[in-house]
């Protein structure tokens, strides 16, 4: 949608910021080429994870902040390095003695351990896209070993050659002395053993745009740096690739930040210009440890949605790109209702908010209504709160609370909330519940709750007003002589639903009913075990 280009300048959003960098790229005029090249590297040696995405997803917010600034034309590729040799069978793949068998061949020449695609890595790219596609991403595919096979980078390829020792001069200096004895930048692919060779160059012919080099069984081979024969190392392939496809935008990881330089500088040596950079911070597992594709340890992307929908993880990836996150189960809850509350917030802003808000960007400028997703007032914490108090089989259960809670609300006519109610049931089953701790009042918790039970069967009995029911709750622990209140609320969440922390009580009983939550208070005073129902 239109914006106003002044706002947009003056946004302190990251995205904006981001893509203010490529319009002074160009001056504020279109690119010669009649479009802005943005780009992403996908490594497919193990499973794809949330942090692929993330790239994806926070490098399509800054092409569509770009797009409305400037209304150019952009486009997204997304490159797997599908040719780097397979260094080392991952933990978590089936088939590990065939996959040893196949080391240090191309990914898309080793056989497919899932056995649904002809190569290994045609099958990590089958899964990335399918995801991208699930999210529906603007995007073009591309295959670096389709790349250099094709001739894609052959134009890139004959000027490394010529330029060998220039990038010799960048790439020697970063290496150890040991290294630098047997190092060099083209990778040949035996024609032998089919496998990617690191091994020095006894020649490398700039008119030719050859390579000579031993091959592993002692042979002397010649092979063009053309057509697939010789592919780069990663470094001189990363500037290798800007200046091929003449990339104006890339994001990176910090593991990368310490080469970015070394990109750029290749990048220029083959007559390119480095790109337009940015450099985020890493996920980390429950360990505060780097989350790595190889070792499996820390969400995928199934998992994230099996818990919360997309527009959350959208959120999180959104949300301060350059401070290093802990990416675990337990960020998932309040990801969804940070979600919820700033669509809810965006109704009423300014431009110049609405510029800064995450769902702007989370939605291409285009956010629906809270009234589309008919959420209404509950939260994703107040349905996992729900679930921990009614233990439910599926969401059907949840619904039969809902429904009274917003009448005329069924799964059919509330698919978004539907879509939270099963997600929470799945995210109380396999996280809540296996940690639930109940414990008895103590006597002072035992008047309050004694009180509170009478209220919600008498004079309460009707209420169905979140707000008046907080408020009595709010009386009864002030009247209770609690020198702080968040003792008598801990006290509530921590015997009723058997954990530290809980939702507004007020918005709980209203939405599992005064009469249920009459019941649940007199269990615990009745010295019923809670834990047994669950």
């Amino acid at each position: 949608m239109p914006i106003d280009i002044e706002k947009a300048l003056a946004s302190k959003a990251w995205p904006f910021e981001e893509a203010k960098k490529i319009i002074d790229r160009y001056h504020g005029q279109m690119p010669e080429k009649g479009y802005v090249l943005f780009e992403t590297g996908y490594g497919p040696s193990g499973l794809p994870h949330i942090g692929t995405f993330g790239e994806v997803a926070r490098t399509t917010m800054v092409r569509h902040a770009l797009e409305a600034m400037t209304g150019w034309p952009t486009k997204l590729y997304c490159v797997s390095d599908d040719m780097d040799g397979l260094r080392k069978v991952p933990e978590n793949l089936p088939q590990p003695e065939m996959l040893e068998a196949n080391l240090q061949k191309p990914l898309t020449a080793v056989p497919d351990p899932f056995g649904t695609h002809t190569s290994y890595g045609e099958h990590m790219n089958a899964r990335l896209c399918k995801f991208l596609d699930h999210f529906g991403f603007e995007y073009e595919f591309r295959s670096a070993t389709h790349n250099y096979q094709r001739g894609d980078y052959d134009a890139a390829l004959l000027a490394a050659a010529k330029k060998y020792d220039a990038i010799m001069g960048v790439m020697l200096p970063t290496l150890g002395e040991e290294r630098q004895q047997t190092y060099s930048p083209f990778l040949p692919v035996s024609p032998k053993s089919g496998r990617v060779l690191y091994v020095p160059m006894k020649k490398v012919d700039t008119e030719a745009g050859t390579v000579t080099f031993d091959d592993e069984d002692g042979t002397e081979v010649t092979l063009p740096v053309t057509g697939g024969h010789v592919k780069m190392q990663w470094k001189p392939d990363m500037g290798m690739r800007w200046a091929a496809l003449d990339v104006d935008y890339e994001m990176y990881g910090k593991d990368h930040l310490a080469n970015g330089k070394v990109y750029s500088a290749i990048c220029e040596i083959l007559g390119g210009k480095a790109p337009e950079q940015f450099c985020y911070e890493m996920f980390l597992d429950e360990l505060g440890q780097k989350i790595s594709k190889s070792k499996g340890n820390g969400l995928t992307i199934d998992q994230w949605l099996r818990y919360a929908p997309q527009e959350s993880l959208a959120l999180y990836m959104f949300q301060s790109p350059r401070k290093a996150k802990r990416l675990y189960f337990d960020v998932i809850p309040r990801a969804v209702d940070e979600y919820l509350t700033f669509l809810a917030k965006y109704q009423n802003e300014d431009e110049d908010k609405r510029l800064a808000n995450p769902v702007w960007h989370i939605h291409n400028g285009n956010p629906p209504s809270p009234e589309e997703l008919g959420v209404g007032n509950l939260s994703f914490t107040l349905l996992l709160n729900l679930a921990a108090a009614c233990n439910p089989e599926d969401e059907s259960v949840l619904w039969g609370f809902i429904s009274k809670y917003m009448p005329g609300a069924t799964p059919a006519t509330h698919r978004y909330l539907d879509a939270l109610a099963k997600h929470a049931v799945f995210y109380y089953h396999d996280f809540v519940k296996p940690t639930k701790q109940y414990r008895a009042p103590t006597d002072l918790e035992r008047k309050g709750l004694q009180q509170l039970a009478e209220y919600l069967r008498g004079e309460g009995a009707n209420v169905t007003d979140a707000d008046e029911l907080q408020t009595k709750v709010f009386a009864i622990g002030t009247e209770l002589g609690f020198e702080n209140l968040r003792d008598w609320f801990k006290a509530l969440y921590e015997t009723l639903l058997g954990q530290s922390q809980g939702p507004r009580m007020g918005s709980f009983f209203a939405l599992f009913g005064t009469a249920n939550s009459a019941k649940l208070i007199e269990k615990v005073l009745n010295g019923e075990d809670l834990a047994a129902a669950v």
